[in-house]
């Protein structure tokens, strides 16, 4: 079986020269349905507090030209989909590429994703005119509710190495953090700290130097494997590499408040929960971790018994996620030319 030897690339982390000031640029894209990818004609795209708009055509596609280099907030809507907001700062002309809207009711996005949205336009309407005044109970305003948590694997900026597909061309000198929920990379230039966007189907793989831990980190593209014959959408992390490689996705939940106003009891604020998904690699094809004993040691074919004296032997407990690391790195280290990419297991989320 052919061993995973996805990561060649080096950091040289150097400084981007920034574009003058004084030019114009062109800000273009697509939008796009996110459940059936399919393009949304109609949307309005505008740089909020601007005169700068387009429509989406019958490709979804939107161009604005002619923009002054300045930081903006963009803003997409159209009838039946959450408003999508972005703050992006042009220096050159900038493709964002898709970018995904959400129907009201999809699938997973939840009720209290829809009343956070209405609730940020309602808020922004009162900033906008503060004359008016919102609804209070007995003379008090109630509190509002919030968002606990965000979509990215890492909030914190990471030096980082890109590959694109294209050209197999390797990005350097940014500071990346990823979103989850738009599988969407965003690059700080080192020395300017401008921020500009990139979609993540554009990456083949991306290497960072974890900002806490000072180590390593590699992420590869799910639309290179294929879970049940169909690529994935999102990054894995490969945690170990050899025969039989251990890769994780982390994806990211909304759960809706429980609050109970007239008990008082309860979580008062919606939360993003991030959870880990552990999987293992043969050929091109993932596979989720089996959580049950058997199944679990039934993967190392030819080594059952093995796996299972050094479970033992060793006293580990497999409900803990750091037990599946271990067992990956021993079975992987019993073939010649092993090198493990970390020591431990970094960043669990359970």
């Amino acid at each position: 079986m052919p061993k995973l030897r996805i990561f060649e690339l080096i950091f040289l982390m150097l400084g981007f020269s920034s574009v003058s000031d004084a030019q114009n640029f062109k800000l273009s894209g697509s939008v796009m349905d996110h459940d059936s990818k399919a393009q949304i004609e109609g949307a309005s795209v505008t740089l909020r507090n601007t005169a700068f708009k387009d429509l989406t055509d019958a490709a979804g596609n939107f161009v604005i030209e002619n923009i002054l280099s300045d930081k903006y907030t963009l803003a997409i809507t159209v009838a039946g989909y959450t408003t999508y907001e972005r703050a992006i700062r042009l220096t050159e002309n900038l493709d964002l590429g898709p970018i995904y809207l959400i129907k009201y009711g999809s699938d997973g996005t939840g009720a209290a994703l829809q009343k956070t949205i209405r609730a940020t336009n309602v808020s922004r309407l009162l900033v906008e005119r503060p004359n008016l005044t919102g609804n209070t109970v007995y003379g008090i305003a109630p509190e509002a509710k919030k968002v606990e948590g965000n979509f990215y694997l890492d909030d914190q900026w990471n030096a980082a190495s890109i590959l694109l597909y294209r050209d197999h061309t390797v990005m350097e000198g940014f500071r990346v953090r990823y979103n989850i929920n738009s599988n969407t990379f965003e690059l700080m230039e080192a020395e300017k700290n401008l921020i500009s966007t990139l979609p993540g189907l554009r990456i083949q793989n991306i290497v960072w130097m974890d900002s806490a831990y000072k180590v390593p980190r590699y992420f590869v593209n799910g639309m290179d494997f294929k879970e049940d014959g169909v690529p994935i959408s999102g990054f894995f992390e490969v945690l170990v590499e050899g025969e039989l490689p251990l890769m994780r996705r982390t994806i990211a939940v909304f759960k809706e408040s429980n609050y109970n106003t007239a008990l008082m009891v309860g979580n008062r604020n919606d939360q993003i929960i991030k959870r880990n998904v552990y999987y293992y690699l043969k050929n091109k094809d993932l596979f989720k971790v089996p959580k049950k004993r058997k199944a679990l040691f039934s993967i190392f074919e030819g080594k059952e018994a093995e796996m299972e004296d050094f479970v033992d032997s060793n006293e580990i407990d497999l409900r803990k996620s750091g037990a599946i690391f271990q067992l990956f790195t021993y079975y992987n280290s019993l073939f010649p030319g092993f090198l493990p990419i970390m020591d431990q297991l970094l960043d669990e989320n359970n």
